[in-house]
C-alpha cells in the first residue's frame, strides 16, 4: 500500500538501531509497535521477537494488523479467495456512493470495481455471521480486500480527493490477492484502541513509537478504507463522502507535546524509540527535553526520500529529502 508516513523503506535503518541499542537477541523480548499503520515496522520485528504488540485507533489499520501480526498460523484460503473474485456483483454502498455511475457521482472507484467490492465485503460478513470461517480467516479476507482495492482507487494515494478521470491503473479489474503474514509459533496482541489509554494497560520491553507528524489526520486521509473494513451504514458527507472520524490530539499543535510527554511518562518499557521527522509539530529540542525527563536520552538521524501523493492522472510521486530522527530513551 502507499500509505503517509510508511516506514517499510527504513526498515533497515530502524531494525539496525534498535538491535545496536538493545543487543543482538531480541527473542525474549516484547516488542511494542503503538502507532502501528500498516504494520511494517510490527512485521520486521515480528520473525525476531517473544511477541508483538501492535495498535492503531484506525479500524482498517486494525484489520491489517490483525492479519499480519496477529494471525500466524497457516490458513487455507485458495478456495474461498477464487469464490470471491468470481462473484456476482452488487450494487451495494460503496457502488452508489464511491464509484463511477453511482448515485453520488464520486470516481474513488470504476464502476464495476466499487460493485466487486460490494460483493466481496458482503460475502465475507455472510461467512462470519454464519460461522463459516475462523476469525483469523475474517480479518486475512477483509486485509485482502483492503489491499486489494487500494491498488485501483483512483486516488493519488491518499482518500482526501479523487481524481476527476477514471485512470488507467483504477480501469483494471480488482483481482483479490491474499495478504499473506509471517507464520511462527509466537501469539502477539493486536489492539484497536486510542494509544495514551493503551499506555496504561500493557508493557513490555521495547516500545516503537510513529505518531502522526502534522496536521493532516489519518482518518480524513483514509476514510474510504475504514469504511470499507466497517462496512456499516452512515450518511456520507460533502464532496468526498467524509465519515465521522477520529482526530488525533498529535496532529493539533497545541496538543501534541502535552499527550506526547504524558504518553512518555505511563510507558512501562524499558527502551523507548520515536521516529519523527524535522518537519514534525514538535521541534527536536522539545523531544529532546521531554525525554531526556525520564531516562539517558540519544538520537540517530537518517537522510531519505519521502514521498508526497502527486494529483495528476498518474499515480507518481513526488520525492522530497528529508532527515528521519529516531529519538531513543533508556528508562
Amino acid at each position: 500500500m502507499n500509505y503517509i508516513g510508511s516506514k517499510h523503506t527504513l526498515s533497515s535503518f530502524l531494525k539496525d538501531a534498535i538491535i545496536d541499542t538493545v543487543g543482538n537477541d531480541l527473542s525474549n523480548l516484547v516488542f511494542c509497535d503503538l502507532f502501528a499503520g500498516t504494520g511494517s515496522v510490527g512485521r520486521t520485528f515480528k520473525p525476531l521477537v517473544k511477541q508483538v504488540i501492535a495498535n492503531d485507533v484506525e479500524f482498517y489499520s486494525y484489520v491489517l494488523n490483525r492479519n499480519y501480526i496477529g494471525n500466524h498460523q497457516s490458513l487455507i484460503y485458495e478456495e474461498r479467495l477464487s469464490f470471491l473474485n468470481n462473484l456476482k456483483e452488487s450494487e451495494g454502498f460503496i457502488f452508489q456512493n464511491y464509484s463511477e455511475n453511482g448515485n453520488e457521482g464520486r470516481l474513488y472507484f470504476s464502476a464495476e470495481n466499487g460493485k466487486k467490492i460490494d460483493a466481496i465485503r458482503q460475502q465475507i460478513e455472510i461467512w462470519k455471521n454464519a460461522d463459516e470461517i475462523t476469525e483469523d480467516n475474517y480479518y486475512f479476507l477483509l486485509a485482502s480486500l483492503i489491499e486489494s482495492a487500494d491498488k485501483v482507487a483512483n486516488t493519488a494515494s491518499v482518500y482526501g480527493a479523487y481524481l476527476k478521470k477514471i485512470k488507467k491503473s483504477a480501469q483494471k479489474e480488482m483481482i483479490l490477492k491474499p495478504a499473506l503474514f509471517t507464520l511462527n509459533s509466537n501469539k502477539n496482541l493486536v489492539f484497536n484502541a486510542d494509544s495514551n489509554t493503551l499506555i496504561k494497560k500493557i508493557k513490555g520491553d521495547i516500545l516503537y513509537l510513529d505518531p502522526p507528524y502534522n496536521e493532516r489526520q489519518y482518518g480524513s486521509n483514509y476514510h474510504l478504507l475504514n469504511t470499507i473494513a466497517k462496512y456499516d451504514y452512515f450518511e456520507p458527507q460533502g464532496k468526498t463522502g467524509l465519515r465521522a472520524y477520529y482526530r488525533s490530539n498529535y496532529c493539533k499543535k497545541n496538543e501534541v507535546k502535552n499527550s506526547f510527554e504524558e504518553l512518555i511518562k505511563n510507558a512501562n518499557f524499558k527502551y523507548v524509540f520515536l521516529s519523527y521527522n524535522n518537519e514534525g509539530l514538535m521541534a527536536e529540542e522539545e523531544v529532546q527535553r521531554i525525554m531526556s525527563s525520564y531516562g539517558k536520552y540519544s538520537l540517530k538521524t537518517t537522510n531519505y526520500q519521502r514521498f508526497k501523493a502527486d494529483k495528476t492522472e498518474s499515480r507518481n510521486h513526488k520525492a522530497t529529502s528529508t532527515v528521519e530522527y529516531l529519538h531513543i530513551l533508556k528508562k
